[in-house]
């Protein structure tokens, strides 16, 4: 008996991205190395998250249907059958913006997502019409919005950073007039101004207000990713910057959100606040989210109330205030950054650093940072350093969608402890010098 084979040819050509295999190679490194401590993660710390709590949160989360007047019978089919494809939770997540962020928007803007993946997905597929529709990206840029690009064939074109961080407003400006100037449509940007992944850079407020009007010039939407806003160095400082959302004047912006790095990574519950009106040919208007929830309906069908009552059942037992609620995660992420910014330093004093020809730099808060390195840091380095050092990090050449970053790499603190950061610096440190001395 003989057994279907299909050529990689012959499947779509995103398959065979070398981007698509990064990520896994980044799994599959990691189990074979259980023991190394890693840097490589962008996961919370698990020591914030106890099994209990999910019946204490769902508990609480029922208890709320139930004083809204649900009969037993109607609570049980909100909980276990297919509900609305955008979600249950909307008000809750939006009382939460209100609190958190300053920002408010009607619940009926909002569709819950299975991630903000799924969002990212939603948004591409609705805002890109046609191959000639051009979607801006940050450089470095996260690879989950640059590989569903890929997925969905569309075209990107990375923007490079600022020197604060950010897509640089001028370069946000040329890249637009490129892109039409080759008979294409600049159709949106996508941005992380908040300790963005990789870089973990942040964008001053001046330079926010300047990208919406660059935006705003060049005809662009602008799609907001902001699942780290919280993470500052600083727990509890005063005057966080304002979401582009919530300097957003003309509803240019479409903000995604994720409860991933806040709440519970497993529930995996992603939203969207897509507010902008829609005009159908024949005079009828909607919301963008509704757009894209016909769009929802034909991949997810809708986001698992499970979830969604977990998490609504958190912001319940908070009153809505993620802010506060996450100050002990913000404590242990802001020691965790300032104890890999000591130890570099420590063990690359100035002279050892100019000499080496290693940099990084200093991320206001958030999970990552980026270390500039004298040899190519690829998946060979990093699995080197894994198995002969016992210490893992991210590789940043994938990061670049244009090509660069082939010898940097990234480091992410927000799994280990401050004694784990210390001790797999100095593991790190030993790659390093091993490294330029066989590169040199």
């Amino acid at each position: 008996m003989t057994t279907t084979t299909l050529p990689l040819g012959e499947l779509h050509a995103s398959l065979a991205d070398p981007l698509l295999d990064a990520m896994t190679f980044l799994n599959e490194v990691t189990e074979r190395y259980p023991d190394a401590l890693s840097f490589a993660p962008g996961r919370p710390h698990e020591g914030f998250f106890e099994p209990e709590d999910v019946h204490t949160y769902l508990a609480i989360y029922l208890a709320h249907l139930a004083e809204r007047g649900l009969s037993g019978s109607a609570v049980r089919t909100a909980l276990f059958q297919y509900g609305p494809t955008k979600g249950i939770i909307a008000d809750l997540v939006a009382r939460t913006l209100a609190n958190d962020e300053g920002l408010h928007v009607a619940p009926e803007s909002l569709v819950l997502t299975v991630g903000a993946q799924e969002g990212m997905l939603l948004v591409l597929r609705a805002l890109c019409a046609t191959p000639d529709d051009v979607l801006l990206v940050s450089s470095p840029c996260y690879v989950g919005v640059t590989g569903a690009a890929r997925l969905l064939d569309l075209t990107t074109v990375p923007v490079p950073e600022g020197p604060d961080g950010g897509p640089d407003p001028q370069a946000v400006r040329e890249a637009a007039r490129a892109v039409r100037a080759s008979g294409r449509r600049p159709r949106a940007l996508y941005a992380v101004p908040d300790f963005a992944n990789p870089s973990g850079t942040s964008m001053p407020v001046a330079a926010r207000a300047g990208l919406l009007e660059t935006a705003a010039e060049e005809g662009l939407l602008v799609i907001e990713d902001n699942p780290y806003g919280f993470f500052t160095r600083e727990p509890g400082a005063p005057g966080e910057r304002p979401t582009l959302k919530a300097l957003d004047r003309r509803r240019q912006v479409i903000y995604l959100g994720s409860f991933a790095k806040t709440c519970f990574p497993g529930a995996r519950l992603g939203y969207v606040v897509a507010d902008q009106r829609v005009l159908a040919p024949d005079g009828r208007t909607t919301l963008l989210a509704d757009e894209l929830a016909k769009l929802k309906s034909m991949t997810t069908v809708n986001t698992p109330a499970l979830s969604q009552a977990v998490i609504g059942g958190m912001l319940l037992h908070h009153d809505c205030r993620l802010r506060e609620a996450n100050a002990p995660a913000r404590t242990h992420y802001a020691a965790n950054l300032a104890a890999l910014l000591r130890e570099l330093e420590r063990h690359f004093p100035p002279a050892e650093r100019a000499r080496l020809g290693v940099s990084w730099n200093e991320p206001e808060g958030g999970f990552f940072a980026v270390l500039q390195v004298p040899f190519t840091a690829d998946e060979a380095a990093m699995e080197r350093c894994a198995r002969e050092h016992g210490v893992l990090w991210t590789p940043m050449a994938p990061f670049y969608p244009a090509g660069g970053g082939e010898r940097r790499l990234r480091l992410s603190i927000s799994a280990l402890s401050e004694r784990q950061t210390a001790e797999g610096v100095a593991r790190l440190a030993d790659f390093i010098r091993a490294a330029t001395a066989a590169a040199s």
